[in-house]
């Protein structure tokens, strides 16, 4: 079941990225944006969160130890969440980007993600395409 956050609340991002590194700085940027952030390690430890389906987008990573990111929506869309969905990717493709919109992704956007490209396109998102 998904929840909908109050009017109020601020835009809950949730990410998922299995590289420490990376994850902490996308948690970092998105959270300076004034975003309520939570960041997981693996798909599963997302889909075993009941406080993620009352996120606002989510940010995936492709590869992920458990699933890749095209199934983690798919999985998420399952159960009934509608949020807005960015993938990230360091292995971009025609193929990858066809089974990412089918699936209900947004955008792909390539690795290394630029400081402005990522919160601006959340932004254009969450603002555009309310959950």
């Amino acid at each position: 079941m998904t929840h909908l956050p109050s009017p109020d609340a601020k835009p809950r991002i949730i990410v998922v990225e299995d590289n420490v590194a990376v994850r902490r700085s996308l948690l970092l940027l998105l959270h300076g944006r004034g975003w309520d952030v939570r960041a997981y390690s693996s798909a599963r430890s997302m889909l075993d969160d009941p406080q993620a389906d009352s996120a606002t987008c989510l940010v995936a990573d492709y590869r992920l130890a458990d699933l890749d990111g095209v199934e983690l929506l798919n999985q998420l869309r399952e159960r009934g969440w509608q949020g807005q969905a960015l993938l990230v990717t360091g292995y971009p493709s025609p193929e990858l980007e066809n089974a990412a919109y089918a699936a209900g992704y947004a955008q792909v956007i390539e690795k290394p993600v630029g400081d402005l490209t990522l919160p601006e396109t959340i932004r254009r998102l969450i603002e555009t395409n309310p959950s």
